[in-house]
């Protein structure tokens, strides 16, 4: 074996598997999200197992369910034009958004050793907020996705542009107290 044999080897398994794509790139961007979401709150000691949560919940839940929900969408709508990722993209903001949101803070409630109620308190809070925040970014980012991003990249495409929301969505989460006030932007520190 050549000295990057072992690269082909791992694109011939990512293209055979697309979906292991997915998942280490969100392994990845998810981690790191919650990391710069710790930085940028001030914290002196990164919180490890805050961290893992969102590795394990990013690779494992949401890179498969995305996986599931773009191929959806590409036998619903399989011409690669304008016209079929505006309909994609609008789609996903009442249907796929909604149930990743409530499903994100919901399963990371649990994760934290949260009760359901607790679980289901924090999602009817952050829910609403979050979903405005997303459906000003995400259809923009979608119709590029499917417009001009090849199938075999799309997951991994969303999971670069994720790195700034899986920041914004650790802010998100993070946030305590009944009926807080969402920032528009992040703030430098929490407070």
């Amino acid at each position: 074996m050549s000295k990057f044999g072992w690269l082909r080897k791992v694109k011939e398994f990512s293209e055979k598997h697309p979906i292991w794509r997915g998942m280490i790139s969100y392994a990845t961007i998810w981690p790191v999200g919650s990391l710069v979401q710790q930085h940028v709150e001030g914290r002196d000691e990164m919180d490890l197992a805050r961290t893992a949560r969102f590795l394990f919940f990013g690779s494992c839940y949401v890179a498969p369910t995305l996986n599931l929900w773009l191929k959806l969408a590409r036998h619903m709508w399989p011409q690669n034009n304008l016209s079929s990722a505006l309909a994609k993209a609008a789609v996903e903001q009442i249907s796929y958004t909604p149930f990743a949101m409530v499903s994100f803070y919901f399963g990371m409630s649990l994760l934290e050793g949260k009760s359901i109620k607790e679980a289901n308190h924090e999602v009817a809070d952050k829910f609403f907020p979050t979903y405005k925040v997303g459906v000003c970014v995400w259809p923009v980012l979608q119709t590029i996705n499917y417009t001009f991003i090849s199938e075999k990249n799309r997951v991994p495409f969303v999971s670069a542009c994720s790195l700034v929301w899986s920041t914004f969505l650790a802010y998100m989460k993070h946030l305590e107290g009944s009926h807080f006030k969402p920032p528009i932007a992040l703030p430098l520190k929490h407070q």
